[in-house]
């Protein structure tokens, strides 16, 4: 992988530490896939006046104020990298819209309220394409974020989520605070939950095959596979929230995606996953199935802006790495 370009339009690095003095980057959600790669990107790519500290539920609860408050005594972070949230599937997020909401707005506030009385230079928050309008043209951008409704089965978590956007620019209107967020498409990558049942695409197809390779029995993909999505391979992201971290000064989200062109179908991805796994036997997409959404394309030029030469971990790279950490790591990881 080419090392990145600077970004056309830089800005001298106000936030930057001073000579002699560290920059303390506090990730929350520290040790989920995106958290974990970005401890693997930065153990290679450190800088002497960086210090990195990762937070998990141990170290307290953030939708606890107090809790939230001695973090932040605590470690006295510079810096912030927000991924911390409460997650789940379909069936969680229809089930409890209130619970998605309240904590996940407990958490925000927490975190943004204690950025600003502690003076934090940056605070970077993750958001998600599932918050955008459930009705809306592809490819998405930044600038349709709050154009419509989300679907109504997560709209707990999306206006969660949303008001994390809203805030950051009035947090920078009100208190010059220097707020951003990331929009993500699907991750995948080490340290993923690889659970069939409640795991994302990748992840689960992984574990899928796993078994059916152990067990002598066929490969089956719920589903024709004809669906498109794009997949961004968790290391690349990572080293784009540094970069955004350092670099990008804007309290307007940027989307970190792979190109429209590597958009994929599933039935890629699956055979992807089965020459990856080697796995020799026979491969089924089972059509009654239902499909899901054929596509919820990103549009990502906001980002080729700055770095018009990135190059992404292709596909089937990201899936082979991604498969060889799960065999090795097959008894204690997240399934």
């Amino acid at each position: 992988k080419e090392a990145m370009t600077e970004p056309a339009t830089k800005k001298p690095r106000e936030d930057a530490a001073p000579d002699g003095e560290k920059d303390v980057i506090m990730v929350t959600g520290g040790s989920g896939l995106v958290g974990q790669a970005i401890r693997m990107y930065v153990e290679s790519n450190k800088k002497d006046n960086e210090e990195w500290i990762y937070l998990s539920s141990k170290d307290g609860d953030l939708r606890v104020r107090s809790d939230t408050d001695a973090i932040f005594a605590k470690y006295k972070p510079t810096h912030v990298i927000h991924l911390a949230a409460k997650v789940g599937g379909l069936f969680a997020n229809l089930a409890q819209k209130v619970e998605f909401y309240r904590e996940n707005t407990l958490i925000n506030d927490n975190i943004m309220e204690n950025c600003r009385i502690n003076k934090v230079k940056k605070l970077v928050s993750f958001l998600s394409t599932c918050i955008f309008p459930d009705k809306t043209s592809y490819p998405i951008d930044e600038t349709m974020l709050h154009d419509g409704p989300p679907h109504p089965s997560n709209e707990g978590y999306a206006y969660a989520k949303r008001l994390i956007d809203t805030l950051n620019r009035a947090y920078a209107e009100e208190y010059g605070c220097n707020f951003t967020s990331i929009i993500p498409t699907n991750i995948y990558g080490p340290h993923d939950n690889f659970s069939i049942q409640n795991g994302h695409v990748i992840p689960g197809l992984i574990h899928k095959c796993y078994l059916a390779k152990k067990n002598n029995t066929p490969f089956t993909i719920w589903g024709s596979g004809t669906p498109l999505r794009q997949f961004i391979y968790s290391l690349d992201l990572a080293e784009l929230t540094v970069w955004v971290m350092r670099e990008y000064h804007s309290p307007d989200p940027i989307t970190l995606s792979v190109d429209e062109a590597a958009e994929v179908p599933i039935k890629t991805v699956a055979l992807a996953v089965a020459k990856a796994m080697d796995f020799q036997g026979e491969v089924i997409f089972d059509t009654e199935k239902a499909d899901g959404q054929f596509k919820k394309t990103a549009c990502n030029k906001k980002l080729r802006s700055y770095l018009p030469d990135y190059k992404f971990t292709s596909i089937d790279d990201g899936i082979q790495k991604s498969v060889d950490w799960f065999v090795a790591n097959y008894e204690t990881c997240r399934k």
